[in-house]
C-alpha cells in the first residue's frame, strides 16, 4: 500500500471520528442544558473515542462501505457510520423544556454536522491542492479537512432523514407529539426496531443515489461554489 493510500484512509478515519463523536456529545450537552446528566454521568460527554464506539456503526459498516468497492476493482467508497448513542432521558428534557428542548437536542448533532462542514469548507476553499513538492504533513492536512467535510456534509443529511432511531425521525415524533399528532409519533415508536435495517437498505442499494448522493452533492457544491 502505497504512503498516499494510507494517509487517505488515516485522514478519513480521524475525519469520521471528529465528526460522529462530536455529533453525539452535542445530543448529550443540550439535554445538559435542560438538566439532563444521563449523558453526563454515564461518561459519555468526553472526546474519548473509546467511549463512543458502536461495533456496528463506527467499524463494520464505515469498513464495509470504504474497502468493498476496492474489491471489485472499483476506487476506495465513501466513509461512513455512527457512534454509540448518547444516553437520553427525553422526560426529563421535556419537563424542563417542553417539546421544542426535545426538538434541540434531536437537532444538535445535525448542526454541529453542518457548523463542522461549513468550516471546512472554508479551509478546503483557503488551501491549494497538494503537489509532490509538499510535505506529508501538508498533504495530511489537506486530506483531513477534505473528508471532514464530505462526512459532515453526509451525516448531516442522513440523520435529516425521517428513518426510525435517527434524528430526523426523533424531531418529526417529538414535533407531531407537540401538535398532538398522536399517530405519526407512534408510528415511529412502533418501528424503532427496523432503523438499522432501513439503513443498511439504502445503502446497499441505488436508493443512496437519490436519497443520500444527490442532496450531499448539491450541499457540496454551494458549500464550495
Amino acid at each position: 500500500m502505497e504512503s498516499l493510500d494510507i494517509l487517505k484512509i488515516a485522514a478519513a478515519v480521524l475525519a469520521l471520528a471528529v465528526a460522529i463523536i462530536g455529533h453525539e456529545i452535542m445530543h448529550g450537552w443540550v439535554a445538559y442544558m435542560y438538566k439532563d446528566t444521563t449523558a453526563k454521568n454515564a461518561g459519555r460527554l468526553t472526546i474519548n473515542p473509546i467511549s463512543h464506539v458502536d461495533m456496528v456503526g463506527t467499524i463494520i459498516v464505515p469498513a464495509t462501505m470504504y474497502f468493498l468497492p476496492m474489491l471489485f476493482g472499483a476506487e476506495s467508497g465513501f466513509l461512513f457510520g455512527w457512534a454509540k448513542p448518547v444516553p437520553i432521558n427525553t422526560a426529563t428534557v421535556i419537563r424542563n423544556g417542553g417539546y421544542n428542548a426535545a426538538m434541540q437536542v434531536d437537532l444538535a448533532g445535525i448542526v454541529y454536522n453542518f457548523t463542522m462542514a461549513a468550516f471546512a469548507s472554508i479551509a478546503v476553499v483557503a488551501m491549494s491542492q497538494p503537489t509532490t513538492a509538499d510535505s506529508l504533513y501538508y498533504v495530511f492536512a489537506y486530506l483531513f479537512v477534505f473528508q471532514l467535510l464530505v462526512i459532515n456534509v453526509v451525516l448531516g443529511v442522513f440523520n435529516l432523514l425521517p428513518v426510525p432511531q435517527f434524528d430526523g425521525a426523533h424531531f418529526l415524533m417529538h414535533l407531531a407529539l407537540k401538535y398532538k399528532i398522536n399517530a405519526v409519533a407512534e408510528f415511529f415508536y412502533k418501528n424503532e426496531r427496523y432503523g438499522i435495517i432501513i439503513v443498511l437498505i439504502i445503502l446497499m442499494t441505488p436508493m443512496k443515489d437519490y436519497v443520500l448522493f444527490l442532496p450531499v452533492q448539491t450541499i457540496l457544491g454551494l458549500l464550495l461554489s
